[in-house]
């Protein structure tokens, strides 16, 4: 990058002291001679005399101050010349760009952009997916992740891409199963993502996984096992899942999740059960989430339903959904 219009008018206009020393030699009748210049002056009087804001007399050795005006239509003059060469380079890049612009409308991507749907089978083609909406569209984005844990191996990208998104002035919002509490190096993403502003909350109803990209374009699964997805930009259909996601984001719980990274709250399994059980879910469906068998989640509701003093399953849901919303 070479000058730009600010840079331009800093270099044609006299500094400040180049002003102050224009302003002395005026008030000094606009002559003065050589002999008076002091050493410290120098710098600042031949800054005058690029400017033409003081001619030389070479016969007696002294400089004349000259009317300013004829002097910023000279700047004036050259500001508009360099700008005009500006707005004409400015044009070249769209032109030196137009081949690799082409390539890239020609891939398939691009060429199905306007179908609606675009299905796709690979999992690197559904990470490489997830990078173009994330670049056009870096304001707002939403994720619902179910599965409890995330895949150690996905959160160092995750976590770039928050840092890519914040950096951009964008925001995330991201739904997480419970059972992420109960998992380390999950807690400690979601720590991380919080500090740069991203908002996590857990949800205990089942979900999909899916993204949403300014409310403009959905990654969606195209089958049960998340083995392909489909983008969508059919704005009915973005519409939709955007509406799902705000009324999962309605039902969900604020996590603190700082303080779960650094050990000053701990989740127990008898806490998510409860927890889950306040939601209405079954003992089957609990332990389902957590990943444990009916047993274990057996045992757990056994305690609580002594803590509770409750008789029947129905009595604890009852009674622990009241004690949440005290």
């Amino acid at each position: 990058m070479t000058d730009t219009p600010s840079t331009l008018l800093s270099a044609a206009l006299p500094d400040p002291a180049a002003r102050a020393r224009d302003l002395a030699v005026l008030r000094e009748g606009g002559r003065v001679r050589a002999a008076e210049v002091g050493p410290d002056d120098g710098p600042t009087r031949r800054r005058l005399v690029e400017l033409g804001l003081l001619v030389p007399q070479l016969q007696d050795s002294a400089d004349s101050a000259v009317d300013p005006r004829a002097a910023t239509e000279r700047i004036s003059a050259e500001i508009r010349r360099q700008s005009a060469r500006l707005l004409t380079e400015a044009g070249q890049p769209p032109e030196l760009m137009g081949e690799p612009t082409s390539a890239y409308d020609a891939t398939p991507k691009r060429r199905s952009v306007g179908t609606g749907v675009r299905h796709l089978g690979a999992k690197e083609d559904i990470r490489h997916e997830l990078e173009q909406p994330a670049q056009e569209f870096p304001g707002e984005t939403m994720t619902a992740q179910p599965g409890g844990p995330r895949p150690a191996e996905h959160l160092p990208d995750s976590l770039d891409r928050a840092r890519r998104v914040h950096a951009r002035g964008g925001t995330v919002r991201s739904l997480y199963e419970p059972s992420a509490e109960l998992d380390p190096p999950t807690v400690r993403f979601a720590a991380e993502v919080t500090r740069l502003g991203c908002t996590t909350r857990v949800v205990a109803a089942p979900f999909k996984r899916f993204l949403v990209f300014e409310r403009a374009v959905a990654v969606i699964p195209a089958a049960h096992d998340y083995s392909s997805a489909a983008v969508v930009d059919d704005p009915a259909t973005v519409a939709f899942v955007v509406d799902t996601f705000e009324q999962l984001w309605q039902q969900a719980e604020g996590v603190n999740w700082e303080a779960l990274a650094t050990g000053s709250a701990t989740p127990t399994a008898h806490e998510q059960v409860g927890r889950l059980l306040a939601r209405g879910l079954t003992q089957r469906a609990i332990a389902s989430r957590m990943g444990v068998s009916e047993r274990t989640v057996a045992g757990h509701i056994a305690r609580l339903r002594e803590q509770y003093d409750a008789e029947t399953l129905f009595q604890l849901g009852w009674q622990m959904r009241g004690a949440r919303d005290v």
